[in-house]
């Protein structure tokens, strides 16, 4: 399929179960015709039940290419994630957890993410205990990040988050929940290892796309911005990652129709 490198399929927040009902058979199709792989970036079902995630797994069925994913919030809404993470691993989704795979070349790291802000005014350890329980799951969520990128030694690397990791790829929702909706912690790990391109979901009303603080390309996939803003293609994100041996490549993002 991919002659100069390896396209990537991205999208996410799909939401199966109360507000999404459809058939993602024929979108599936089109992403394994035009892509080598396909990422998922969490809020794949609603609720977080197994029911929705078995019903979502029977949907993958026909996807004959690698399906690398992350969780977001949603999946754990019911308290039952681990029970929807092993569903979706057993329909053969590799789901990341500060974890690493590779593909042709390419090594991919993936974790959750989670809120706290960005930059300046970013949320910081300091008074209630719960405050510090808040921002200590978000360095958690960077040093897993971190740690997975560290093991991989492929040219180039992915990386797949719910959460946003710059302020960019969020705005157009109101700014008052841009803490809730991702960290700037979540960007150091990202530019220290010369991340070759980033995706995540989440941010349903931000922006498409922009780039962290070294100019590494940050992709929001959220299906439903997908929807708005490319309203003639169907709602993924293709990329191209060249090929080649330097770890810092430009990626070049191609239409999906």
């Amino acid at each position: 399929m991919a002659t100069n490198g390896i396209r990537l399929a991205a999208l996410g927040d799909i939401h199966w179960g109360k507000s999404f009902h459809g058939n993602l058979r024929p979108l599936f199709s089109q992403i394994v015709d035009k892509a080598d792989v396909l990422l998922l970036c969490g809020d794949l079902v609603h609720t977080g039940l197994p029911d929705e995630a078995a019903m979502f797994a029977k949907q993958m069925a026909g996807v004959r290419i690698p399906i690398i994913s992350v969780l977001g919030n949603h999946e754990f809404e019911s308290g039952k994630v681990d029970e929807v993470q092993r569903i979706l691993s057993d329909a053969g989704a590799i789901v990341l957890d500060g974890d690493t795979f590779e593909f042709n070349g390419v090594g991919f790291a993936g974790v959750k993410g989670f809120a706290g802000g960005f930059g300046e005014r970013a949320l910081q350890p300091w008074g209630e205990e719960t405050i510090k329980h808040f921002v200590h799951e978000t360095v958690n969520e960077a040093l897993k990040l971190e740690s997975a990128l560290a093991k991989l030694r492929t040219p180039h690397r992915i990386a797949l988050l719910h959460y946003a990791p710059i302020q960019a790829t969020v705005m157009g929702e109101p700014p008052e929940i841009y803490p809730f909706l991702g960290s700037s912690r979540l960007e150091e790990p990202l530019n220290r290892f010369s991340v070759t391109a980033v995706f995540h979901g989440h941010a349903h009303h931000g922006t498409v796309e922009g780039r962290t603080q070294t100019g590494i390309p940050v992709y929001n996939v959220a299906m439903g911005l997908l929807e708005r803003s490319f309203p003639n293609q169907p709602p993924f994100r293709l990329v191209e990652i060249p090929a080649g041996n330097e770890s810092r490549t430009e990626t070049h993002a191609l239409a999906a129709e």
